[in-house]
């Protein structure tokens, strides 16, 4: 083992951490580099100068052992919104079928006084009341009904070889060898995890899409600013009286997609959604821009509680520059797929978050699942983890897309 004499340099160190002590001037006299071991990915035991090295300190001839053998295997844990649903093994089409609201009509209960009396009046089957004529109990009101099939899946593998004999002189004993394998077989969980937040992304990043194509989404500083207004997107963040704007227009927004329209959907379906369904994704730079400089405790309140509410770094990427982090992880430059299943392109900065129904974003019909094969020539097993889901988006269903940005 390599052993430093650090007296001299733990004097200095000591000397400059004390009050009062030596100042930290350039160039800098700390040295960390016969302290601070990084470490190595192969052992030698001669150095460039020919000089043993990773052997006992006494006679220099025995090899130093390992004595600890430490796994970095940490669990990973989704970071994307949970939009799951359910699974069915047999066939693979989903049909989503949807009931129109009927036209209201007279109450012929109340209308019996014309019945008897001879006329040409249109009545609700086309024809005129006779004489002798009566409510007509076997008169046709079909209801109007629609269906929507989704039928299509992504999938993808991970594939690993497990060898146990060829390893075996690596390890100390079959403990150590089966927590490396544990640590590999982690590692594809964890890979996998990411594939699917990635996924799981992409879906919401679609739907986000959507409503910024069609110039629905609603930019919360146009309408703070109005005619006249003269605040800018980067001071907007920081600005209490705008964020109490953007706190309220949000809450309002769940209440008003809790109420029967078609104002947040694409198409002319009426529907809703209660605060049971309703799903709420912020970027997590805006909600901490409301929990800071809000100083309130209200946006906790209305939005943190919900079951559905969840909190994204980003939408599509981080970028690579930290200065710009905000324009990066607010925006979308995505080539996205339209109601009608043509696509289009969208970029948008300044997204802050997506209310939406659970029924308009969904991962369905996911089959995790692992198989393997074992070669008896060359004594190793051949393991691949398979994956596969339907990723659904249903504009029909309320959407909200909520932006920050000086134009549209």
């Amino acid at each position: 083992m390599k052993v430093n004499q650090i007296a001299t340099a733990l004097n200095t160190v000591y000397n400059a951490m004390q009050i009062g002590g030596t100042d930290v001037v350039a160039p800098v006299k700390d040295d960390l580099s016969n302290i601070v071991d990084v470490g190595k990915e192969i052992i030698n035991f001669i150095d460039g100068n020919d000089n043993q090295i990773n052997r006992d300190n006494f006679m220099s001839k025995l090899i130093d052992q390992i004595g600890k053998m430490t796994f970095v295997d940490r669990t990973y844990t989704s970071q994307a919104p949970n939009i799951l649903k359910d699974s069915w093994e047999y066939g693979s089409i989903m049909m989503k079928v949807r009931a129109e609201i009927p036209d209201a009509r007279d109450n012929e209960t109340w209308n019996l006084s014309r019945y008897g009396i001879a006329t040409t009046a249109s009545t609700e089957n086309g024809a005129g009341l006779g004489e002798n004529a009566y409510p007509d109990p076997f008169v046709l009101s079909k209801p109007e009904v629609t269906a929507k099939f989704f039928n299509s899946k992504v999938t993808y593998e991970v594939p690993i070889t497990f060898a146990t004999y060829q390893i075996k002189e690596a390890f100390q004993s079959a403990s150590q060898m089966s927590r490396f394998f544990a640590m590999i077989e982690n590692r594809i969980r964890v890979k996998k995890t990411l594939c699917t937040d990635a996924l799981i992304m992409a879906t919401i990043r679609n739907l986000i899409a959507n409503k910024l194509g069609d110039n629905s989404a609603v930019n919360l500083l146009k309408v703070y600013n109005g005619a006249n207004g003269t605040l800018t997107a980067e001071k907007a963040r920081k600005d209490p009286d705008f964020l109490k704007f953007a706190a309220k227009t949000v809450m309002l927004y769940k209440k008003y997609l809790a109420e029967a329209s078609t104002l947040y959907n694409t198409g002319d379906y009426v529907t809703f959604t209660p605060e049971s369904r309703l799903k709420a994704v912020f970027l997590s730079e805006f909600a901490k821009d409301m929990e800071v400089y809000l100083y309130a405790d209200t946006f906790h309140d209305e939005f943190v509680k919900l079951g559905g509410y969840s909190e994204v770094g980003y939408w599509e990427g981080t970028g690579d520059n930290a200065a710009d982090g905000w324009s990066q992880r607010s925006k979308i430059a995505s080539t996205y797929v339209k109601m009608d299943g043509t696509t289009g392109t969208v970029t948008q900065d300044g997204i802050i978050a997506v209310l939406f129904d659970e029924e308009a974003a969904a991962v369905c019909n996911e089959n995790d699942r692992v198989t393997s094969i074992y070669n008896p020539r060359g004594e190793y097993t051949n393991y691949f983890y398979k994956w596969d889901a339907s990723y659904m988006n249903d504009v029909e269903e309320n959407v909200v897309v909520f932006y920050i940005a000086d134009t549209d």
